[in-house]
């Protein structure tokens, strides 16, 4: 973020200076505990915590100023609604940047880890800004956003939606010059109702494209591909289908799942070898190459980013082995159906390279609605069919997971049920041996992650 004066700020948002105008400030947070020096710390009023109590605690951490609905100890800028006027802030900064191109990309999966990678791919371009973990709101975005400066090149806007409306204002903050999507799967079903529904609320990211933008999509999902006829930009497709524009060819995995694969056009191919693990990553990759040759990566720099990208983002299929020979993949940051099925695939995978018992610790799918013990009971069924080798149901949400695998087949505790955390972790270290794959996943508000850090770091 290029220093700002409280007067540029207030004249940005619409709001009023209480104390000195002069003031600068370089960035910005609305965490109290993450302020750096100079920060604007933007105090967000919520549901259980209150960010105007926090800025005495900001300011000591080093904040120069605040954004808040009154004034403070600190120089303030005095507004209505702070999450608001820190979007406002975030859209006039961008405004100032003609020489950034924004890549926006959503998708019901998968976005967090697309979005590692088109930072990977697009760092070959120049400078890139990219969210430090899911920051995909209508907070987080802003706040990435605004660490943009005159030498930012490229801007990775990830895009979530709860709800109709959600990605289009976002778009309103960063309008994209070229806006990925991945897949429409069932994540967020419960708020949504369908997956139609779903993919009317994601093709909101290419409706705001101007005719000179592009849009990147899935040629192997059908409601993504649909999204073509929502858009008058330049439309570019990836995938294994045969019409795609950018086409994963010759796909295999490692002993750790890890794809190697060819990405072909009709007039070019590039070879892949990823350092991240599942399937579903030569997806991810693909749009990634595809999005940075729509902003002028030459294919062959595209795929060699790609292959030399590493995971960033914690708690996404991050594969570990513990000294005594017990390799723990905690994908624990989030879960859905489809997130769910890539992760078990993998497991299976890693699992017939090695020689021992795989086992799927999980947790529930939050936010599917009506249709949850169905879709629980599927990925329970799954994992049976996969032939894993043990399912832990962890949770009173989770035991539709159980019961599927135990409908499917599973017997003589292939399939078990746990209260809690604490149990897991029990019965794991109980009969986890050398040579065994721990896949831990569920929803974030589960908190899987401590199992699998347990198995690691021997805490109870």
């Amino acid at each position: 973020m290029r220093p700002l004066t409280l007067a540029e700020v207030a004249e940005a948002v619409g709001g009023t200076v209480s104390g000195d105008a002069t003031v600068e400030v370089r960035g910005a947070s609305a965490d109290s505990r993450a302020v750096a020096a100079s920060d604007l710390f933007v105090a967000i009023p919520g549901e259980r915590v209150d960010g105007h109590d926090y800025i005495d605690q900001a300011a000591a951490a080093g904040a120069a100023a605040a954004l808040s609905t009154r004034p403070s100890t600190l120089p303030t800028v005095v507004v209505t609604d702070p999450v608001t006027a820190l979007g406002s802030l975030a859209r006039w900064l961008v405004a100032g940047l003609p020489d950034l191109t924004v890549v926006a990309v959503t998708g019901s999966s998968g976005k967090t880890s697309t979005k590692d990678l088109l930072a990977a791919v697009m760092a070959r371009r120049g400078p890139v800004v990219a969210p430090a973990g899911s920051m995909n709101t209508e907070v987080g975005l802003p706040l990435t956003a605004l660490r943009c400066d005159r030498d930012t090149r490229s801007l990775v806007a990830e895009m979530g939606a709860r709800g109709t409306g959600h990605i289009a204002y976002l778009c309103e903050l960063t309008p994209p010059d070229i806006s990925v999507v991945l897949n429409v799967g069932t994540a967020h079903l419960g708020e949504f109702g369908s997956r139609e529904a779903i993919a009317a609320a994601k093709g909101e990211i290419v409706e705001a494209l101007r005719p000179e933008g592009v849009a990147i999509l899935n040629a192997d999902d059908p409601l993504v591909a649909a999204m073509a006829e929502r858009t008058s930009a330049t439309v570019l497709t990836y995938g294994a289908s045969a019409g795609a524009d950018l086409r994963i060819q010759d796909l295999t995995l490692d002993a750790l799942a890890r794809p190697s694969f060819t990405l072909t056009t009709a007039t070019e191919a590039a070879a892949v070898t990823m350092k991240v693990s599942g399937e579903h990553s030569a997806w991810n990759g693909a749009a990634a190459v595809l999005a940075g040759v729509a902003a002028g990566v030459p294919l062959a720099e595209a795929a060699a980013a790609l292959s030399a990208a590493e995971a960033v983002s914690r708690w996404r299929m991050e594969i570990t082995t513990t000294a005594d020979g017990v390799t723990i993949v905690n994908d624990a940051y989030n879960a859905n159906p489809s997130s769910m099925a890539a992760a078990l695939k993998s497991l299976a995978e890693i699992g017939r390279a090695g020689s021992g018992r795989t086992w799927a610790v999980l947790g529930e799918m939050k936010e599917l609605g009506p249709d949850s013990a169905t879709e629980h009971d599927l990925i329970g069924r799954l994992a049976v069919r996969l032939n894993i080798g043990r399912l832990v149901a962890v949770g009173d949400g989770a035991r539709p997971l159980h019961l599927g695998a135990a409908h499917e087949g599973s017997w003589d505790g292939e399939s078990v049920w746990v209260a809690d955390k604490d149990a897991a972790v029990a019965l794991l270290r109980a009969q986890v041996v050398p040579g065994d794959v721990v896949l831990v996943k569920g929803s974030r508000s589960v908190g899987l992650e401590s199992v699998a850090e347990a198995l690691l770091d021997g805490s109870a």
